[in-house]
């Protein structure tokens, strides 16, 4: 309570070793005097070249002439770790400096200002003592996004429309649901005219039929983004807890590193061995020995953080998992087989119809080539089987409704809705979303409803609504967003970290 928070600006900052790590420094210092050479493997990510460097700084002035290189590696098997000593790098300061520079800024503003808003609030407000109410750079635009769209959902004002349906019950007592082509309308007497006349004339008339090939695409290579999403929607998991999975899945040299931005194999990974780890489990084996039989094709996305390959399976379990740990190592091979397999194929007719000088349609499916969806159970391709009509059949309508409804709110964001947004607008990384969310929750800034949809608390509602009538744009993305690229621009060598 004796320090302003604004000499928090410009304190030194200190590097120091925990106590608890004090065990692992002492190893480290005593190793490296009987060594000629240092290799990093630590992460490769950008953290992990920050640790790297904390432990080239520790080391260096102990060994003189100490030669130091850093291994590049993405899955904790045999495989990979030879092919990282056989292709040794150079660390790179320039990444490590950017964590340097992120985690001085984050370090200055969010403890003077947590500090401040704290001390300011509990004097306004009476909170308790040991609450902290704390700013983030990546928490409150986190929070804003979950205020913005509570907003636009409770001022929303709901408009009545009208639209128009047709039924048609063959004599084979086949059932056709007909869409009108307006769709619908905001004004009822234009609807009520045009129904009329439909009436007044209701032999329909088809216009045109079409057959189609239709493809349902598989999934792309998966990425730390889309498996947090996948696992929200899916398994009802967590952000936070899909990643502590994730990473101990990672640890028993289960998956590749999970945190990547990747979402093409390189062409150097061979996905044979893979898949063929999988043929012997009695829910996938069948579907992956078709995947080796055909070859596998991965569908690839358009991203790469050059550090990492997509989120893949690398051995099939020999010991036990927990329910949890299975779900989710089950969703990436599954994820894995689908996306090296092959498109869904169907056969998709629309048939148009006229009555009365107004259009409507219908649209039918029969999937041909299940593919990808025999073992890729997340997603859905559902067949809708039309009647058989003839160009220029005429006939007449079961049934033809003029139906009222009304405009919906916007939904609630849930933690896949939230993720995408943080990545849409640069907040965070891949590594960072599940943390920035499980915060903001355990702020009290936002829960999490029945609905697994995410609600402000009145804290976390009257925070972004403050300071949004002061003036000051601290839960919106521009800021954080304008930063990672500054970030970016260091790792690139295009900007100096002390500018």
């Amino acid at each position: 309570a004796q320090v302003d928070p604004v000499v928090l600006f410009d304190a030194p900052v200190q590097k120091k070793v925990t106590d608890r790590a004090t065990d692992i420094e002492k190893t480290i210092k005593r190793e490296v005097v009987k060594c000629q050479t240092l290799i990093i493997w630590t992460d490769c990510d950008r953290e992990g070249e920050n640790i790297g460097y904390e432990i080239i700084n520790l080391c260096r002035p102990l060994k003189t002439g100490l030669k130091i290189y850093r291994a590049r590696f993405s899955e904790i098997t045999y495989d990979s770790a030879v092919r990282a000593l056989s292709n040794l790098t150079q660390p790179d300061e320039r990444v490590s400096a950017a964590v340097d520079v992120r985690q001085e800024l984050d370090l200055r503003i969010g403890a003077a200002f947590t500090r401040f808003q704290t001390l300011r609030l509990h004097r306004l407000f009476g909170f308790d003592s040991k609450q902290i109410i704390s700013y983030g750079s990546c928490q409150f635009p986190t929070l804003g996004f979950i205020v913005e769209r509570y907003l636009q959902r409770e001022n929303f004002i709901r408009e009545p429309f009208w639209k128009i349906t047709v039924e048609h019950q063959t004599d084979n007592n086949e059932f056709c649901e007909f869409t009108w082509e307006r769709n619908r309308l905001f004004e009822h007497q234009p609807c009520l005219m045009i129904y009329d006349m439909i009436m007044d004339e209701p032999l329909a008339r088809v216009m045109d039929i079409k057959s189609k090939n239709k493809s349902k695409w598989r999934p792309t290579a998966l990425d730390t983004v889309e498996m947090e999403k996948l696992a929200s929607r899916k398994l009802r998991m967590t952000g936070k807890k899909t990643m502590d999975i994730a990473e101990k899945l990672y640890m028993k040299g289960l998956i590749s590193y999970p945190r990547t931005e990747t979402n093409i194999f390189p062409s150097e990974i061979n996905l044979n061995p893979l898949v063929q780890n999988q043929i012997s489990d009695q829910r996938w084996g069948t579907f992956a020995q078709r995947v080796l039989n055909d070859g596998p094709r991965p569908r690839n996305g358009k991203n790469t953080d050059k550090a990492h390959p997509p989120i893949h399976p690398i051995r099939y379990p020999d010991g036990q998992l927990t329910d949890e740990e299975n779900k989710l190592y089950e969703l990436i091979v599954r994820h894995f087989l689908a996306c090296v397999s092959k498109d869904a194929q169907g056969d998709e007719t629309t048939i148009k119809i006229n009555i009365a000088n107004e259009n409507f349609h219908a649209s039918g499916l029969i999937i041909r080539e299940r593919n990808y969806l025999d073992v890729y159970i997340y997603d859905k391709w559902s067949e809708k089987e039309l009647p058989h009509y003839e160009l220029n059949q005429t006939f007449y309508p079961t049934k033809i409704e003029m139906i009222q409804g009304e405009t919906s709110p916007p939904q609630l964001l849930t933690e896949a809705d939230l993720i995408a947004l943080m990545e849409k607008h640069g907040i965070g990384t891949d590594a960072t979303h599940a943390e920035h969310i499980a915060k903001i929750q355990e702020r009290l800034y936002t829960k999490m409803n029945s609905d697994r949809r995410f609600e402000p608390e009145k804290l976390g509602l009257g925070l972004c609504e403050g300071y949004d009538k002061m003036g000051h744009a601290l839960s919106k993305p521009y800021l954080r967003a304008e930063l990672e690229n500054q970030l970016k621009a260091v790792c690139e060598g295009r900007a100096n970290p002390a500018g």
